[in-house]
C-alpha cells in the first residue's frame, strides 16, 4: 500500500506499544531466521522452495579515534533489526536456475509508514488475499488462498519492512524517528540489501527493485544510492503507482499542476459511477480519458496559467467543458475557481446518492454521517483491504512460515505525518534525478511503471508526466515500458488487472542477462 494513505493510529516504537516519534525504545532486538520448506502447485508445474522469515540486525562499525584511517575499529553496534520475508526456488540442474544467478526481486510498499504486506499477499508471494473480479476482498475472517500469478516462477523473492513497520524494531538507545526520513530510510533499506547480498552469497543474481507508491520514491532513491553506496547497479525496477515528483501530487495554493494531471481520473471515476452527461457515458473508458487528457494539457491548462486575467466569457466555457468531463456541476465548479480538490471530488461527485468514492481505488464507495461535508470519513479503498490484509499476513506467518511471535505484526502506521525531508526544505520532493542519473550511469537499467485509471492517490497522468519530465537521454527511452489498468493504486486486486499485470512482470524479469 502506499503513498499517502491515511489511517489514524500513531507510530509504533517497539513493535508492542504505540510510541511518538520521539520515544526511545528500550528492548534490545535480537537477530532470529526461521527456515521452512514448501511447495506449491501451478497446474503441472510444482515450485519448490525456501522461506526465509525473520529478521537482520542492522550495525553500525565504530572506528578509534586515533587509528580510524589505518582501518582499526572499536567494535560495532546495532542500530535496528530489519524483518523480511525471502522466498527463494530451488535449483532445478539448469545453469539458469541456480541460486546464484537467478533474478532476485527486492519489494517494498509504501505510505511512508507501511509494511510490505500489499505486494507480498496481493501481487508477488506464493500466497494471496483472493478477491473477486473487481476486488471485493469479501467478509470477515476472509481467506488466504494459493497465488497462480507469483513471480516466484521467474524471481526469488524479498520482502522486506522498513524500520517501523512489520516486525522491524530499533535497538535499546535508538529513536525510531531517526529512521523516518528520506535520506535515512534509503540507508537502512540499503544496507539490508547489501547485507542480505553477502549473507545468501547472491551478488551474481540479476537484481531487482519493486516498490509501491512511496515505495517508488524509495525505489527511485535507492537505484543511485545503491550505486553510490555499495556500488550496486540495478537490472530493474518495477515502480507501481508512481510517486517520484510531489509536486504533481499537492493541491498547494499557487501550484496548478495537480489540476490538470487529476482530471483524467476524475474523468475515469465519473464513467465508471455513471455520472456523466448521456453523451460522455456512452463513450469507452479510455476514449473518455484520452479525451480529458487532450484538454486537461491544452485548453483547462492554459486556462488556470490565466488566474484572475481569465475572462467571464472564456471561464464559463471552461467550466462547462470541465464538468462534461470530471461529472461535477458547472456551479459547483465557478464556486472553487475551476480548481476541484482530490478531497472535495471525492465527497462532491456522488453526494446526490449520499456516497463518497474511494482514494486508493475510486470504484469504491463510502457512506458518511452526513453528506454536507468536504472530505469523506474514510477512504473506501483502504477499507476494503486493511482487514483482509491483515488476517492474510498474520495466518502467512504463523501458520505457513512458522515464525511466532506475540507482538504484533504492524501492517500500517501514519508516518507521513512525521517524515523529515532533510535536503528537500522549502521544496517539492522530487527524486527524479536519482533516477535519471542511476539510468544515465548504468544504461542498461530497465523500469517497469503500473499505473491504474481509478488510482486518486497517484493518478496515471502524473506518473506520465513525471516520466517525461526526468531529462533521460533519448537513446534510453526505450528502457521505460508503461501500462494502464481498469483499477486502482492496487490494481491487482481486480481479477483482469492480476493477470496481465504478473504476466507482464514474468516477461520484464525474464528479459535479464543469464
Amino acid at each position: 500500500m502506499s503513498s499517502a494513505d491515511h489511517p489514524s493510529s500513531k507510530a509504533p516504537s517497539d513493535g508492542k506499544n504505540a510510541a511518538s516519534s520521539s520515544d526511545t525504545v528500550h528492548k534490545p532486538p535480537v537477530e532470529h531466521l526461521v527456515v521452512t520448506e514448501h511447495k506449491l502447485v501451478l497446474g503441472k508445474r510444482t515450485l519448490e522452495y525456501t522461506a526465509t522469515c525473520g529478521t537482520l540486525l542492522l550495525q553500525e562499525v565504530h572506528s578509534e579515534a586515533e587509528g580510524a584511517h589505518k582501518g582499526q575499529f572499536k567494535g560495532k553496534k546495532t542500530r535496528a533489526s530489519v524483518f523480511f520475508v525471502a522466498y527463494t526456488l530451488k535449483a532445478s540442474g539448469k545453469k539458469s536456475a541456480t541460486a546464484e544467478t537467478r533474478p532476485l526481486t527486492f519489494s517494498f510498499n509504501g505510505g511512508p509508514g507501511s509494511s510490505s504486506v500489499w505486494l507480498h499477499l496481493g501481487l508477488l508471494g506464493p500466497q494471496r488475499v483472493p478477491t473477486d473480479d473487481m476486488g471485493q476482498c469479501g467478509a470477515p475472517p476472509y481467506a488466504l488462498s494459493d497465488n497462480e500469478f507469483t513471480l516466484l516462477t521467474d524471481s526469488d523473492l524479498v520482502f522486506i519492512d522498513p524500520v517501523g513497520t512489520g516486525h522491524s524494531l530499533v535497538a535499546e538507545g535508538e529513536k525510531l524517528a531517526e529512521y523516518h526520513e528520506y535520506q535515512r530510510d534509503l540507508d537502512a533499506v540499503g544496507e539490508f540489501i547489501r547485507l542480505y547480498l553477502n549473507r545468501y552469497g547472491r551478488w551474481a543474481s540479476p537484481k531487482y527493485l519493486i516498490g509501491e507508491s512511496y515505495g517508488t520514491t524509495r525505489a527511485a532513491g535507492l537505484s543511485r544510492h545503491l550505486q553510490d553506496k555499495h556500488n550496486i547497479h540495478l537490472n530493474g525496477l518495477m515502480l507501481v503507482s508512481m510517486a517520484v515528483d510531489f509536486q504533481t501530487l499537492g493541491f498547494d495554493h499557487g501550484n496548478e499542476l495537480p489540476f490538470p494531471l487529476f482530471l483524467p481520473t476524475y474523468a475515469a471515476t465519473a464513467w465508471y459511477h455513471k455520472a456523466l452527461k448521456p453523451a460522455q457515458q456512452k463513450k469507452p473508458l479510455k476514449q473518455v480519458v484520452s479525451e480529458a487528457e487532450e484538454f486537461a494539457n491544452g485548453e483547462y491548462w492554459l486556462a488556470l496559467m490565466q488566474g484572475s486575467r481569465l475572462s467571464a466569457e472564456r471561464r464559463q466555457k471552461v467550466a462547462e467543458t470541465l464538468s462534461s468531463y470530471s461529472g461535477l456541476s458547472v456551479a459547483y465548479l465557478l464556486r472553487c475557481d475551476l480548481r476541484p480538490t482530490e478531497f472535495r471530488f471525492f465527497k462532491e461527485l456522488l453526494r446526490e446518492r449520499g456516497q463518497t468514492v474511494g482514494r486508493l481505488d475510486s470504484r469504491f464507495l463510502g457512506l458518511d454521517r452526513d453528506d454536507a461535508g468536504e472530505h469523506p470519513e474514510d477512504d473506501a479503498g483502504m477499507n476494503n483491504l486493511v482487514g483482509a490484509y491483515a488476517v492474510g499476513i498474520n495466518r502467512v506467518l504463523r501458520e505457513k512460515l512458522k515464525y511466532e511471535s506475540d507482538a504484533p505484526y504492524l501492517v500500517i502506521a501514519p508516518l507521513w505525518n512525521t517524515w523529515a525531508w532533510k535536503g528537500f526544505e522549502g521544496k517539492y520532493v522530487n527524486v527524479g534525478d536519482s533516477l535519471r542519473r542511476a539510468m544515465h550511469a548504468n544504461p542498461d537499467m530497465r523500469i517497469y511503471v503500473a499505473s491504474g485509471y481509478y488510482d486518486l492517490a497517484t493518478p496515471h497522468a502524473a506518473g506520465d508526466y513525471t516520466l517525461s519530465h526526468l531529462g533521460l537521454h533519448g537513446s534510453l527511452q526505450n528502457n521505460v515500458q508503461v501500462s494502464y489498468f481498469e483499477a486502482g493504486h492496487m490494481m491487482y486486486i481486480h481479477r483482469p488487472s492480476l493477470e496481465r499485470m504478473a504476466a507482464e512482470l514474468r516477461d520484464f524479469v525474464r528479459a535479464s542477462p543469464r
